[in-house]
């Protein structure tokens, strides 16, 4: 029983340096995991894996739209406080996503710009925001540029999320031969309901009726699935497809 309780730590941890590898984290990871192979795969879990992981994603989404279903300013008005309290980088990016979650979106892109003059100018989760708020607000440029500084630094970096905002930032510039294929990249590396909505979406605003319809019977099979959580977790995304195809 021991050998196999040992075998199993050894397993997980090889799991995790693979995942460490592809992502190109630290090479320290890698001593660390086969060093501690138990203890160093829970902190690589908590610290690198779930952070990064679709179930952490989801449930921060549905955190965030309770609060602010309940009360829609206090996330807000609090990151404002605290930075005028306290003006560190911290608070400066927590008042960032707090002005880009409550839809003041040029608002959002002037603080991460802010963040990044500083000595956070290679911070990757700041870069993000950046180029979120920046397509939110139509500086897609400006987008872009971001989200391919991240690419270069490190392509396992959020590599979904990354992958999709690029390619809605090109449909957005009306590079639309670029854009058809930054999606059909996306959808081949991640094959995820987003995505291939996303595609749909944007498929559907330039016209090409027949690469939208395309994408219709695995999105409406994937949603046949979906209990009332996952409808209420895509609310959103469902109403913009649900448009996109009525139009």
């Amino acid at each position: 029983m021991p050998y196999i309780g040992a075998g199993l730590h050894i397993a997980i941890a090889l799991f995790f340096a693979v995942h460490a590898v592809r992502s190109r984290q630290q090479t320290y990871w890698l001593f660390i995991l086969f060093s501690f192979p138990l203890l160093g795969s829970i902190v690589y879990f908590l610290a690198i894996y779930l952070p990064d992981s679709r179930l952490e994603h989801g449930a921060r989404k549905v955190v965030a739209v309770a609060a602010r279903t309940l009360d829609p300013g206090r996330e807000l008005r609090e990151a404002r406080a605290a930075f005028d309290y306290t003006p560190t980088a911290q608070n400066q990016m927590r008042l960032a996503q707090a002005q880009l979650e409550a839809g003041a979106a040029a608002d959002a892109a002037a603080t991460y710009d802010a963040c990044l003059s500083g000595a956070f100018g290679t911070d990757l989760e700041i870069r993000r925001g950046a180029a979120r708020a920046n397509l939110a607000c139509g500086r897609v440029a400006e987008a872009i540029a971001h989200l391919d500084f991240i690419m270069r630094a490190n392509p396992g970096f959020r590599a979904e999320e990354v992958a999709l905002l690029r390619a809605q930032a090109l449909g957005a510039s009306g590079r639309k031969d670029e854009a058809r294929a930054a999606f059909e990249d996306a959808l081949a590396r991640f094959g995820s309901f987003a995505v291939r909505a996303e595609f749909a979406i944007w498929a559907a605003s330039v016209g090409d009726t027949q690469l939208a319809a395309a994408q219709r019977p695995e999105l409406e099979r994937v949603m046949q699935r979906w209990n009332r959580h996952n409808r209420d977790l895509n609310a959103d995304l469902i109403r913009r497809l649900t448009a996109a195809y009525s139009a």
